[in-house]
């Protein structure tokens, strides 16, 4: 994997969430509006910007070796993406050891 620059703010946020930092940088903006334009956010059918109670969520985790791509990707109520984070944080954990 290529290293990625790592910024203090990008640092902050990977340890907040205790994410590797590759994790929190491996995202390409473009993927996401790819993704956008092809699945509208299912609260206001737009295909770009905020989506109210809902998140893009990567269907297998960057850790376990899922696609930065918009075919990984899945509209995701927040509520239930807070569980699924949880349980790939723990994921990540075990594979980064």
């Amino acid at each position: 994997m290529a290293a990625h620059a790592v910024t203090p703010l990008v640092a902050i946020v990977a340890l907040a969430f205790m994410l590797p930092v590759d994790a929190a940088t491996a995202r390409d903006k473009k993927q996401r509006s790819l993704f956008m334009q092809s699945h509208p956010c299912p609260a206001n059918g737009h295909i770009r910007g905020r989506c109210p109670g809902y998140v893009v969520d990567h269907i297998t985790p960057l850790c376990a070796g899922g696609a930065d791509r918009w075919s990984n990707m899945q509209w995701q109520a927040i509520e239930e993406a807070k569980v699924k984070d949880r349980e790939e944080r723990k994921l990540c954990r075990k594979q980064a050891k």
